[in-house]
């Protein structure tokens, strides 16, 4: 596991309140990476998000009628596409400004009835034992600082059968720390970044079976040529001059990502685990 610089929870919050617009306009509705099976962005960004949707839903065989926790929902992009699948859906965001977009967008989509939205802090969160089918996490455990104890509590949620599905982004395996990881951490508000030796091991000492890991690193890294030409087609330098440069550090770090994923240093990884019974 990489370690990064300390992070706290307001600074993430304060990232994802400040530019959630700014991810509509350049993500679209889901702020996650999109999925090419050969590897090359096209077609559009928001059809490969979708995509990777779809495979994590396959993978996990999630179903009509179950019950879905999503960790990190954002702006309701998931929660919404599973609702629409017949899910019940309770999204978890840091960010009361997401909160509102995504709950939102559900009235606007005739699916707030299937889907809600909590502004919350999900290391803190408390739900029922064996409440849940799904745990649905895509690219939000790198914000949590106690990983393993997330999966400790995950395991309480789950109902037996229940399904752990997640994505996320990962330190590259071996001994050799390259120091792109590190700088994601920085730009990326990342208190850490797991192996998925170390994510595999967290679920299983959480009690859960592992079901599938997916090594999508080559599906998944042209997200950032997409994002680096987007940003480049309007000009960066305006977020920094409104932002501040903090804040909009990390529109400058979309390379060193893909670098990342390029020399090793970072990966892509599709879990799903399963709550034995």
């Amino acid at each position: 596991m990489i370690v990064g610089p300390a992070v706290h929870k307001s600074a993430i919050q304060f990232h994802y309140d400040t530019l959630t617009l700014f991810y509509r306009l350049f993500w679209g509705r889901h702020v996650h990476h999109g999925f090419w099976a050969d590897g090359v962005p096209t077609p559009p960004m928001e059809a490969a998000q979708e995509r990777l949707i779809d495979l994590l839903v396959s993978q996990a065989s999630i179903h009509s009628g179950e019950e879905v926790l999503d960790v990190g929902c954002g702006m309701g992009g998931s929660s919404l596409e599973l609702a629409r699948r017949g899910c019940r859906v309770v999204g978890v965001t840091l960010s009361p400004v997401q909160q509102a977009w995504a709950t939102m967008s559900a009235k606007l989509h005739g699916l707030g009835s299937r889907a809600r939205f909590r502004c919350a802090d999900a290391e803190r969160l408390t739900l029922p034992p064996a409440s849940i089918d799904v745990m649905w996490n895509v690219e939000c455990s790198e914000h949590l600082h106690d990983k393993p104890a997330f999966f400790h509590n995950v395991g309480r949620w789950l109902r037996p059968g229940g399904r752990v599905a997640l994505c996320a982004w990962l330190a590259g395996d071996g001994t050799r720390v390259i120091p792109g990881a590190y700088e994601v951490c920085d730009a990326f508000l990342c208190p850490s970044l797991g192996t998925a030796a170390d994510y595999q091991q967290w679920m299983a000492d959480a009690g859960l079976e592992p079901v599938t890991f997916l090594d999508l690193t080559r599906q998944v890294e042209a997200t950032w040529e997409v994002c680096q030409r987007r940003v480049d087609r309007i000009g960066g330098g305006w977020l920094s001059r409104i932002l501040g440069r903090e804040t909009a550090k990390f529109t400058t770090s979309f390379m060193t990502l893909l670098d990342g994923y390029r020399n090793g240093s970072m990966r892509y990884g599709l879990f799903v685990s399963r709550k034995p019974g």
